[in-house]
């Protein structure tokens, strides 16, 4: 929701300050300069990254706009009750717990300490199932960040264009104003998608992918206390470090 305001306050700031200054809201709508730009600028994303980080991308965009942050608290509380539960019954108890887990990832970590897997190999497992996961996205959201860089250029060629159709007509002189002012919308759209829309929003799940990357280190490295037998009082003192950087990163599902 908080980036849902960001944008109005944007578009606030751009409807706003054109009127301020005597212009009007028709003058800023041109359908011709946003299939330009929104079109040029998904064509060259689309030639650039893969079908699978294109796709990607576009989840991880509608996740910047609805984040639910994760709980850290939760998470050692979770931690505790599968290290009683495993205690109280051994680690096969914790095998329900996984197919009940919704995270992928806890889920892995929960059936690997079901299977009586060894610390070591829990903890190379999900550290590579981690970075692969946070490297994925990372990769999409660059997807994200080249759309921001190809959508300033493509307002100018809308405006090239505009201007082009402004020259051919330069026998009536009455409209070149008009066409003019017309031609420079392109480049408006362009510059404020990018600066107001895709730049932030890449930046944003940047923070977000990280904030989940430090919810799940915390819980790999809680499992494999599990796995070694810790108990949950001194697993909750060496994970506590986590709730101090989990105030500080941004707020993830």
């Amino acid at each position: 929701m908080f980036g849902v305001l960001g944008i109005l306050l944007a578009l606030t700031a751009l409807i706003g300050g054109n009127y301020i200054g005597g212009g009007e809201l028709s003058e800023l709508y041109n359908p011709t300069a946003a299939l330009i730009v929104v079109g040029g600028t998904l064509a060259a994303a689309v030639i650039q990254a893969p079908r699978e980080d294109f796709t990607r991308a576009w989840q991880l965009f509608g996740w910047a706009f609805r984040p639910e942050p994760p709980d850290f608290n939760r998470g050692l509380e979770a931690l505790r009750e599968w290290c009683l539960l495993a205690r109280r019954k051994g680690l096969i108890a914790l095998e329900l717990e996984a197919s009940r887990e919704q995270d992928p990832f806890v889920a892995s970590g929960l059936q690997l300490l079901a299977d009586g897997r060894p610390p070591e190999m829990i903890r190379s497992v999900l550290e590579v199932e981690l970075v692969a996961r946070e490297q994925r996205d990372l990769q999409a959201v660059r997807v994200i960040e080249s759309l921001g860089g190809y959508a300033p250029t493509l307002g100018i060629i809308g405006t090239v264009l505009g201007l082009i159709q402004v020259m051919a007509n330069l026998s009536d002189p009455q409209t070149l104003g008009q066409g003019i002012a017309t031609a420079f919308v392109s480049t408006i759209y362009g510059v404020a998608a990018a600066n107001l829309l895709l730049i932030p929003t890449a930046n944003k799940i940047k923070r977000l992918v990280q904030g989940r990357a430090q919810y799940h280190e915390m819980l790999m490295e809680g499992l494999v206390y599990v796995a070694e037998g810790q108990n949950p009082e001194v697993i909750r003192q060496r994970l506590h470090g986590y709730l101090e950087t989990g105030h500080a990163a941004a707020k993830t599902p």
